[in-house]
């Protein structure tokens, strides 16, 4: 290729990749779905995209260098503490169980499906038992099940990663190696162990590393963020090096202990990172769908169909009734794990870098590895895509919108708010910073975040507690501005804050844009003053009249309990069948 085909070539693939997603954010739809079709089209209409010529014998290299990173990022968002009891057994379950029966059951009907040999059966059967928080998240999301069925998808999707990538490179060893799959002897279970104490010991370097980076040298979060990158290039690197596939394992331990260890603080927000690992996903997609042809697909199509059917309609329902049998989770959240399995990254980077070796030694039959690890990807992808949401809502798994809030704030004003808006139906969360506002939330009998300070309220395991939008609400108007900007990216919903006295002097408060709990009347002093005045928060239905003196605050939809507030952008105006949360001057007691 000459050098302006290159250039065109990898400036197609940047903005394919890049393109993409903005589309499906826009259509609310996982990523993959845009992907994987953008790069199929782009690898069949142009010469310039495909990445064996661009990047040449590397590809395969970076593909594994990209997939450390993602899993890296994917084991920072991993919290121990809630791998406990009855989940760790029902996660650790469905992945044994989905390994062995996923393998078996393609080892089985692949060599008839698409005459293939049994050993490149065996190779299709360990690529396709990963799934991945790539595809699992965004699903989740949108779907919005309850926190435990959640917690337990990412946590299967993101360690079941490791597991298919090292059984893969066992498999392509053996199969390499020797003529058959040998399955009968302790030699592949040796092999196997030693490639996890591999990957173990490269976590331990990878953690140690930046221990000494994060913690010795106090790096801030650009340096901070470039130091974790190439702690997990480089132990993911030298992990391959000493024996293959056993990167992925040092790089999601390595964020694993990240998250999980004292000390590391690491940021809630990692804009820089969180940007990196979403362009290497969109960058792996196009350019691995780049390298599949029309031509490739035609011959596997049908007995792809039959065995994505066979898949999602036999073997994960199987894998998760035997996994959550005894879990305590209700039949509708058994139901819908069983339901959720579709295929990703690390599926596509194995079949990718697998096939086209096992082409190159000449093995009959590896040639339809990466067509049918395509079209299986596309197929599960496409379809719980379109069925997730309306199955999730059938088995009554959905949570609903809005009815869980995290309000900041501990003065006695906001612990009546507290009280007003659990008494209108909704799920209260408060935090607050001081002894004596902690206490008197307790009091109150509301239920108290656990933590210090800001940590607590941006910490992205909120996000998994279902958290769906946050006031703020405590008696420093810069604290509210700054958490109010700093939180926007880390709940699922809207980030409010009240405003401060008209005219303050504060170093941020002033100048801070965000949308301003109920207008220019009711700043946060202005409701201080009066509720210790005898204003108080009153709760009624939005068909009965609102008393003299008094301001609706708020609106909870009576149709799926979403709270609307009122603000200096929007008026929400309530209807027939809401609840409204008002302030004013509390009732007059008649005389006796």
């Amino acid at each position: 290729m000459t050098e302006d085909q290159i250039l065109l070539g990898l400036a197609l693939t940047v903005v394919l990749a890049i393109g993409s997603q903005i589309l499906a954010g826009k259509l609310r739809v996982p990523a993959l779905i845009i992907l994987l079709p953008a790069g199929f089209a782009a690898g069949a209409l142009t010469d310039v995209i495909h990445p064996d010529q661009l990047t040449g014998p590397t590809f395969s290299a970076l593909v594994s260098l990209s997939v450390a990173v993602i899993l890296y990022d994917a084991g920072l968002g991993l919290d121990l503490r809630k791998l406990t009891g009855r989940t760790r057994a029902t996660v650790g379950r469905l992945l044994v169980y989905g390994v062995l029966l996923t393998c078996l059951v393609i080892a089985s009907v692949a060599p008839a499906m698409f005459d293939m040999p049994l050993r490149v059966a065996a190779m299709v059967g360990v690529i396709l038992v990963v799934s991945g928080p790539t595809v699992v998240g965004p699903l989740l999301d949108f779907v919005r099940p309850s926190d435990k069925v959640r917690r337990i998808l990412i946590w299967e999707g993101t360690l079941t990663d490791p597991i298919g990538g090292i059984l893969g490179a066992l498999t392509f060893h053996a199969i390499a190696t020797t003529e058959q799959v040998d399955l009968g002897r302790g030699y592949q279970l040796g092999q196997f162990g030693i490639s996890m104490a591999v990957g173990l010991v490269g976590g331990g370097v990878g953690t140690a590393l930046l221990w000494f980076t994060l913690r010795t040298l106090r790096l801030g979060e650009t340096l901070g963020t470039l130091a974790q990158l190439a702690t997990v290039i480089a132990v993911s690197a030298g992990c391959d090096i000493v024996r293959d596939d056993t990167g992925l394992i040092a790089a999601i331990v390595t964020g694993l202990a990240v998250a999980n260890l004292r000390g590391f603080d690491m940021p809630a927000r990692r804009p820089f990172f969180e940007t990196l690992v979403q362009l290497i996903i969109g960058l792996l997609f196009v350019s691995i769908s780049s390298t599949v042809t029309p031509a490739s697909l035609t011959p596997v199509l049908l007995p792809s169909l039959a065995l994505i059917a066979i898949l999602v309609l036999v073997v994960r329902p199987l894998v998760a009734f035997a996994a959550t049998a005894g879990s305590g989770l209700a039949r509708g959240e058994r139901a819908f794990i069983g339901w959720m399995d579709p295929r990703g990254i690390v599926a596509a980077a194995t079949a990718s870098a697998f096939s086209a070796n096992l082409v190159d030694r000449g093995v009959d039959g590896a040639a339809k590895i990466l067509p049918v690890t395509f079209l299986v990807i596309v197929g599960t992808v496409l379809l719980y895509s379109l069925t997730a949401a309306p199955v999730a809502r059938r088995l009554g798994v959905v949570k609903p919108m809005g009815t869980r809030i995290l309000l900041v704030g501990g003065e006695p004003w906001v612990v009546g708010l507290g009280r007003a808006l659990r008494s209108a139906g909704l799920d209260v969360l408060m935090w607050a910073g001081r002894d004596e506002q902690r206490a008197r939330i307790k009091r109150s009998g509301l239920a108290l975040a656990k933590g210090d300070l800001l940590a607590t309220a941006i910490n992205p395991g909120a996000r998994l507690e279902g958290v769906t939008a946050v006031y703020l609400a405590t008696d420093d108007d810069d604290f509210n501005a700054l958490a109010s900007v700093v939180m926007q990216d880390n709940v699922e919903g809207p980030v409010y804050r009240v405003g401060p006295p008209h005219d303050s002097h504060g170093v941020v408060a002033p100048y801070t844009g965000g949308d301003i709990l109920f207008g220019r009347a009711l700043v946060r002093h202005v409701l201080a003053a009066r509720y210790e005045e005898g204003a108080r928060f009153l709760v009624q239905p939005a068909s009965a009249p609102v008393p003299p003196e008094h301001a609706i605050l708020f609106v909870v939809r009576g149709a799926d309990h979403r709270l609307d507030p009122i603000t200096e952008r929007e008026r929400t105006a309530p209807l027939e069948g809401d609840t409204v949360v008002l302030f004013g001057s509390a009732p007059e007691t008649p005389a006796r």
